[in-house]
C-alpha cells in the first residue's frame, strides 16, 4: 500500500487525492465511497475509512451536494421562532436534519400571509432541497403551487398532492380530553378561551369542547367562549372579558398552555384562586407548564415529535419516497391547577 507524507505537519489542506493514495485506491473510488455509490469490497472501504481518519480528511459536503444537485439545506417556515411551542417542533425538526447532513434555514413569517409568501421566496431563492411549513396562514392552493416547485411537508393541515406531505394532531380529541376531565371533576359551568377561528386547530379544540358538554348532558353557552390570539396576554384580556360581562364558570379550558398562562395572571389579580376557586387546565403541555404556580393541567401533544416526522418526511420526499406518518394521541397531563369541584 503506498504511503504519503502527514500533511497536518506542514499545515496542508488534505485533498480528495492525498486520501485515494493514502489508501490505494483511485480518487472515483474514494469519491463514490463518500457518496454512498461505490460497490467496493470490505478491505478497500476499510483502507478509505482507516486513510480518512489519519490524515483527518474533511469532506466538502456543499461540493458533495452540488454534484447530486442538491444543496443539502431545507428552509422551514415557523411563525415565531421564540414561541415555546414552535421551538419545541423547530429541536425536533433541528435533530432529524443534523443526524443527515442537512441544514435547516429557519423563518419566521409572524401569522402574516404577505411575509409568509416573502420568506418562502426567500427560500426559493437559497436553492433549498425542500421547505417544512409548520401552520401559517398560506391557503392550501398555494401551498399545492410551491409543491410542484418542490418538495413541501405542512403541519396543521390535511392536505394531498404529489411531492407534499401533511400531517396533524388530534386537536378536537385532545380538547373534548380537556374538557371531559373537568366535568369529571363535578364543573359544570366551564368557560373556554379559544385561540383564532381561521386556524383549523382552533376551530377543532372548540369543537371537542362543545362534544364533551354534549355527551355529558350539559348546554353548550357561546357566551363562555372567549376568543383570543395564543398568546399570554390575550388569555389575560379573555378572562377579563368573561369576568366583566358577568359570566359565571367554575372551570377554564384555555386551547393552548400560553393563554392559560394568562388566564392564571387574570385570575390572581382579582383574587381568584386556582384551582380553589376555579380549576384551570391548558393545551399543550410547554416545558414551562410543570413550573407554573400551580402546575398546569394540560394536554400533552409531540410537538418535538411532529417536528422530527416533518423532517423525516421531507428527506424521504427528497430522495423520491413516500412518507406515511401517524402521530401520538394527545394525552391528558393532570397537575394541581384543577381539583373537584366544591360543593
Amino acid at each position: 500500500m503506498a504511503t504519503v507524507k502527514d500533511p497536518s505537519a506542514a499545515r496542508q489542506p488534505v485533498t480528495l487525492g492525498m486520501v485515494a493514495e493514502a489508501a490505494g485506491v483511485s480518487p472515483a473510488t474514494v469519491s463514490r465511497i463518500l457518496t454512498g455509490h461505490a460497490r467496493v469490497s470490505d478491505d478497500k472501504r476499510s483502507a478509505v475509512e482507516q486513510a480518512i481518519a489519519r490524515l483527518k480528511y474533511q469532506p466538502n459536503i456543499l461540493a458533495q451536494g452540488l454534484a447530486r444537485g442538491r444543496s443539502l439545506s431545507v428552509g422551514v417556515l415557523t411563525q415565531d421562532i421564540k414561541s415555546p411551542f414552535y421551538g419545541e417542533a423547530l429541536q425536533g425538526v433541528e435533530d432529524v436534519l443534523s443526524q443527515a447532513g442537512v441544514v435547516p434555514l429557519f423563518v419566521s413569517g409572524h401569522w402574516n400571509i404577505k411575509d409568509e409568501v416573502d420568506r418562502m421566496a426567500h427560500l426559493l431563492a437559497r436553492r433549498v432541497d425542500g421547505v417544512i411549513v409548520l401552520t401559517g396562514r398560506l391557503t392550501d392552493a398555494q401551498l399545492q403551487e410551491y409543491a410542484q416547485t418542490l418538495p413541501v411537508v405542512v403541519t396543521g393541515r390535511n392536505l394531498k398532492g404529489r411531492n407534499l406531505v401533511s400531517m396533524r394532531v388530534d386537536d378536537l380529541a385532545g380538547a373534548r380530553r380537556a374538557t371531559q376531565h373537568l366535568i369529571e371533576l363535578g364543573h359544570r359551568r366551564i368557560a373556554h378561551i379559544a385561540g383564532p377561528q381561521d386556524h383549523m386547530d382552533s376551530v377543532e379544540r372548540v369543537q371537542g369542547y362543545r362534544l364533551a358538554l354534549e355527551a355529558a348532558g350539559l348546554p353548550f353557552e357561546p357566551r363562555l367562549i372567549a376568543y383570543a390570539d395564543f398568546n399570554e396576554s390575550s388569555g389575560l384580556l379573555a378572562i377579563n372579558q368573561l369576568l366583566e360581562a358577568r359570566q359565571s364558570f367554575s372551570a377554564v379550558f384555555a386551547a393552548n398552555d400560553q393563554m392559560a398562562y394568562g388566564a392564571r395572571l387574570a385570575l390572581y389579580q382579582r383574587n381568584i384562586r386556582v384551582p380553589e376557586d376555579v380549576s384551570l387546565i391548558g393545551f399543550d403541555d410547554l416545558p414551562v407548564s410543570r413550573f407554573q404556580i400551580p402546575p398546569l393541567s394540560t394536554i400533552h401533544q409531540p410537538v418535538y415529535e411532529l417536528g422530527q416526522a416533518a423532517a423525516e418526511a421531507l428527506l424521504k420526499l427528497i430522495d423520491g419516497g413516500k412518507s406515511k406518518t401517524t402521530l401520538p394521541e394527545p394525552q391528558l397531563v393532570v397537575r394541581e391547577s384543577t381539583q373537584r369541584l366544591r360543593s
